[in-house]
């Protein structure tokens, strides 16, 4: 082994050790340079603040609650996308009917989660097919939850740091452990998160519970409300891949692996169709759907969700050349059979209501069925990476459901099974692809197991 070959292999398994000291909270102020600073903050990593005693409710009067949720946020959806939908909304035996016919259709447990925050406390609400609808309110200042959610969104962003840990446990504290004994009399495999203004931008996948991340326990997803997302399960088939995308921009920053990510997803993978750099334009993307059918349309990009309304959110095509949030209606998706749009170079405003309706609702927009895209912009090698696992995962997973394929992903980067050396990427089938030389230099620093990396790509509209 070559000498910084060896440094490498080192400091990882140095990491490694020192993140699970910290988990076990056995972490003193010793630091090992890895940018934690505080023992104050260890001891919160193991000791998080116990949620409040829930209040429950259980039976019709929930039922009632979860009609008023659903027509609530399909009100706010439609008006911020400017798209009424005129649909009744689903009341709790609606929810509970379509959850049982996706039971029976993909072979998964799933409980949709409502998590509203109010102005002096949270609500929680878990519907399931077999069991009566639960109500738990907890009391949580509004102020103190969003102080929680916005040290998450801050210290995640932050790949050579475990800071992550204390906000990513309280939260979990307070989201999931109220229920997690009716998840587990119910046998829930599958999380599917229906949410309000702030918790939309949340990382859900990173929530820790002292021992596992969320995704490590659940498969996940994430709506705008049922009434808004296609009820119906239809299982990929490999079929072609429409694949389009941008290397160089002139006013964002360049994406040197994006020719390596198309290559990796509609040549290696899957069959499919390649346009990069100059074909990637809104007349070629047009042209394409209209001429074949794509079950998965992979852009690989920026794209950028904003605050204000809905046409300040946009995928960026080539040269000066954007697509907005309103025009992706243009391109009249709903008439096209395309089962996901996956966008890997996002950027989203965390926080922003307004930028938090437009990624939690791109699918509902578009029409596609489902949307998987990034809240923030994840490294280029680092999206590669995820990109190239759940590629390879999906066309090993004939019949799954997408959340499946996203969470059996994000379950291989968390245990080490996708990594990097110096000049290749492996994923956790062992097989290995060439990085290029502008690629090369990010490889040091890069810890792929870090939730950075993977708690970024969040699977909304239908996760099944």
């Amino acid at each position: 082994m070559l000498p910084s070959q060896l440094c490498t292999a080192l400091y990882r398994y140095l990491r490694h050790q020192w993140r699970w000291l910290i988990m076990m909270g056995l972490a003193t102020s010793w630091t090992m340079g890895l940018g934690t600073t505080a023992t104050a903050d260890y001891t919160r990593y193991a000791s998080p603040e116990a949620a409040p005693q829930p209040v429950i409710t259980r039976g019709i009067g929930v039922e009632a609650r979860i009609q008023a949720i659903e027509q609530t946020w399909e009100a706010d959806y439609t008006a911020f996308l400017r798209s009424p939908s005129g649909l009744q909304p689903l009341d709790g035996a609606d929810v509970a009917a379509t959850l049982a016919e996706l039971n029976t259709q993909t072979g998964h447990r799933l409980g949709l989660v409502y998590i509203v925050p109010e102005s002096d406390g949270l609500e929680l609400v878990l519907a399931s097919p077999d069991a009566a609808a639960v109500q738990y309110r907890l009391e949580v200042p509004r102020s103190r939850f969003e102080a929680e959610v916005d040290n998450l969104q801050r210290q995640i962003l932050r790949p050579n740091s475990d800071r992550y840990l204390a906000p990513a446990q309280q939260l979990y504290q307070w989201l999931i452990a109220p229920m997690e004994a009716d998840l587990g009399d119910r046998r829930i495999d599958t999380l599917v998160f229906c949410v309000g203004e702030r918790v939309r931008s949340l990382p859900l996948a990173a929530l820790h519970d002292g021992q596992q991340f969320l995704a490590e326990k659940y498969d996940l997803g994430l709506i705008p409300a049922l009434t808004l997302t296609d009820p119906q399960f239809r299982a990929l088939r490999q079929v072609d891949v429409l694949a389009m995308g941008a290397s160089e921009f002139n006013r964002l920053a360049d994406l040197p692996a994006v020719s390596v990510e198309l290559s990796t997803v509609a040549d290696e993978l899957w069959p499919g169709v390649i346009h990069l750099n100059a074909d990637f334009t809104k007349q070629v993307l047009q042209r394409e759907l209209a001429q074949a059918q794509y079950e998965i349309v992979h852009l690989a990009t920026h794209a950028e969700f904003q605050e204000g309304a809905a046409d300040q959110s946009f995928i960026q095509l080539w040269q000066d050349e954007q697509l907005n949030l309103l025009e992706l209606r243009d391109l009249d998706w709903q008439t096209l059979p395309v089962e996901l749009l996956v966008l890997s170079a996002c950027q989203t405003a965390l926080g922003n209501p307004q930028a938090e309706l437009g990624f939690a609702g791109l699918a509902y927009q578009t029409g596609v069925r489902s949307a998987l895209a990034s809240l923030w912009s994840v490294s280029d090698v680092g999206t590669l990476a995820l990109m190239r696992e759940f590629y390879g995962q999906l066309a090993q997973a004939q019949g799954e459901t997408k959340a499946a394929v996203l969470g059996s992903t994000q379950r291989a980067m968390i245990h080490g099974e996708v990594t990097l050396t110096e000049t290749q990427l492996v994923n956790s089938s062992g097989q290995a692809i060439a990085l290029p030389l502008s690629l090369q230099a990010q490889v040091a620093d890069i810890d792929l197991s870090h939730p950075f990396y993977w708690s970024a790509f969040v699977l909304v509209g239908a996760p099944w």
